[in-house]
């Protein structure tokens, strides 16, 4: 298969699937995804929502990936960590990098770089609070 660029809903759609089948299938963060989205079309839809907006900037994807991103860990004991961020983030490049080129691909893993970071910190700060004592 030919790498392309991402130009399309269509392209982030093949992005995002293919991503969510490593990620899914990964013995060390996969039972993140798998023990907490019930619903995986919907939740695919809503990732290629917020891909297509940070990508083309199309006013598609609503909502806070910070907040349920922490939800998240909260709801799985504060375990996650940054090595789950470099494994997540590792898929995710390897995944650009076997279907897509170009501008948009370079902005795809800049993007997913940058959000890790955020997404860390803010979970990070939540545990931080959990576990210091008042001051």
């Amino acid at each position: 298969m030919s790498r392309v660029e991402i130009e399309s809903r269509e392209n982030v759609t093949l992005l995002v699937t293919r991503f969510y089948e490593k990620v899914r299938a990964d013995k060390e963060i996969g039972h993140f995804f798998n023990e907490t989205i019930k619903d995986w079309p919907e939740h695919i839809e809503k990732l290629v929502n917020f891909w297509e907006t940070n990508l083309f900037f199309v006013q598609k994807y609503k909502g806070n990936p910070l907040k349920v991103h922490a939800e998240v860990d909260e709801s799985m004991g504060n375990t996650i960590t940054n090595y789950h961020f470099g494994i997540w983030l590792r898929h995710w490049i390897e995944t650009i990098d076997t279907y897509f080129v170009g501008a948009n691909a370079e902005k795809a893993k800049q993007r997913a770089r940058n959000i890790s970071v955020r997404m860390f910190i803010t979970i990070f700060e939540q545990q931080k609070r959990k576990t210091e004592p008042y001051r």
